[in-house]
């Protein structure tokens, strides 16, 4: 299912994984210590704000109609919005 976040959340792992291939480099060039704390500092940064508005959306928007619907849905939502905040 794609969601209204979904494109915002691909730029911002897109964002990540060029963050990710700098620090790699920097790695193999020898740069500083101090420099790749930035750039890891960075990486989980843009994978951290990726997940929030993924786990954000998901929230607003699938819970809350699997909630609304009653029955079910609305256990079978309760227990999936057990099982995601593992990830928070």
């Amino acid at each position: 299912m794609k969601h209204e976040s979904h494109p915002a959340i691909i730029k911002r792992l897109k964002r990540a994984e060029g963050h990710l291939r700098s620090a790699i480099g920097m790695i193999e060039a020898g740069r500083s210590c101090l420099d790749l704390a930035q750039q890891l500092h960075a990486i989980e940064n843009a994978i951290a704000s990726a997940k929030r508005e993924l786990i954000h959306d998901h929230v607003d928007h699938c819970l809350e109609d699997a909630v609304s619907e009653g029955g079910k849905a609305s256990n079978a939502a309760l227990k999936e919005f057990k099982a995601l905040t593992k990830y928070l």
